[in-house]
């Protein structure tokens, strides 16, 4: 079974995207120059606005998540895993993880990308505070 969620986002003009471990998410507008696992600002959910239903089977043993990151015609893929520990109830942020570390923030663990792994040609359009982003997040049961 698949349970699906789509978050619309913007760039800003401080998307830096080099934090090797981490990408995130925020509904927060603004952004510094420290922010350096932020990949866009002003998103429509947190991990708190996620459907029940989704977090439910987020948090199944073995639930394995896809998260399409789409910027124009330029298309990220992130594959990772759910998790039993997950909280889900931050009001601002998504972050998604290569480690296994959980907090209120987090959205999926064993990340295949971070913020650093990105293409640059994904990171320079999202730069652009009028580059609207589509965040497709998808769980695998």
């Amino acid at each position: 079974m698949e349970f699906t969620e789509t978050i619309f986002a913007w760039g800003h003009e401080n998307i830096r995207a080099v934090h090797k471990t981490t990408l995130e998410f925020s509904k927060e507008s603004w952004l510094s120059r420290k922010g350096d696992c932020i990949i866009a600002v002003s998103a429509e959910k947190a991990v708190a606005d996620l459907s029940p239903e989704f977090k439910e089977n987020l948090r199944k043993e073995n639930a394995r998540i896809v998260i399409l990151i789409n910027v124009g015609e330029v298309v990220e893929v992130v594959n990772a895993f759910g998790s039993p520990r997950l909280i889900l109830a931050h009001p601002t942020d998504i972050v998604v993880r290569k480690s296994d570390y959980v907090c209120s923030r987090t959205l999926a663990v064993q990340a295949d990308k971070a913020a650093y792994d990105l293409s640059r040609k994904l990171v320079e359009k999202m730069r652009n505070p009028k580059q609207k982003v589509k965040i497709t997040l998808t769980v695998k049961v």
